[in-house]
């Protein structure tokens, strides 16, 4: 993809679904010339959202989950991306595709990781209820206070970064070895946008929030739960910090992400 400035970089487009069949026709419209490639991580849909995906776009990569959950579908999709960038958007129509140049513009300005926010000028929602606004707002709060980062949108998982960074988030995208290991992992819930924030900042990665509109999802009833969706991105956010106290005692070894020890669901 090429910006205004004549620089350019492959951009690999993740996008996680889950029988979104009625979706997939608006979100690939939308989708910018001088994609480097799209992929749908499927969490084993029972309506016809490949078929449409392939018919939609034949180049489409489809990557079929190992576990449950839209952490591992992105897991699976940052480990099969090819491009030197990785943009992750909804199949469901609420994240704009055509707001993907502004992201890759950011990292082509000098940034790691472009973070999408509904809260910034230029950036809005008609989709957050007043509860769920608080709740973002308070989390944001403590995210920040507790990193030193300057968030203004923690739970909106519209980002982008460059590919060589994937190593920094720690996310598993492994298949289980026997059905017995199928068990959830730390981050492959709706978590992942505040594991994935957090890590980043851990890291010391350049952030630049970038203005997004969300919208409602277009067909469809959403599978996030106000109350125990927050409560794991709180839970995630004490574990990490936790972790990361850890690793800088040194009780970690360098380099090495830090997962928050018996959290798995």
């Amino acid at each position: 993809m090429t910006t205004n400035t004549g620089t350019s970089a492959r951009v690999s487009v993740v996008i996680p679904t889950l029988n979104e069949a009625r979706n997939l026709p608006h979100v690939f419209a939308a989708l910018p010339g001088g994609i480097h490639e799209v992929i749908v991580v499927d969490g084993h849909s029972v309506d016809d959202t490949l078929a449409v995906a392939r018919r939609l776009r034949p180049d489409v990569r489809i990557v079929m989950q190992t576990r449950r959950g839209k952490g591992n579908a992105l897991a699976c999709g940052f480990a099969a991306a090819t491009g030197d960038i990785i943009a992750m958007i909804d199949a469901d129509g609420s994240t704009d595709p055509n707001e993907i140049p502004r992201f890759v513009r950011a990292l082509l300005d000098g940034a790691d990781f472009a973070k999408g926010s509904r809260f910034v000028r230029g950036a809005g929602s008609t989709d957050i209820t007043r509860l769920r606004w608080l709740g973002n707002r308070a989390l944001s709060a403590a995210v920040n206070l507790a990193y030193g980062t300057r968030y203004s949108d923690l739970c909106y998982g519209y980002n982008a970064f460059w590919r060589r960074h994937v190593p920094v988030l720690g996310l598993v995208a492994e298949s289980p070895s026997s059905p017995a290991d199928d068990i959830p992992r730390w981050g492959d819930g709706f978590e992942v946008e505040t594991l994935i924030n957090i890590r980043v900042a851990v890291a010391g990665l350049i952030v630049t929030e970038v203005p997004s509109f969300e919208r409602p999802r277009i067909h469809g009833v959403s599978n996030l739960r106000t109350f125990s969706d927050g409560s794991r991105v709180l839970r995630t956010i004490v574990a990490e910090h936790r972790a990361a106290r850890r690793q800088a005692s040194g009780k970690v070894p360098a380099g090495r992400v830090p997962v928050a020890a018996g959290v798995t669901e």
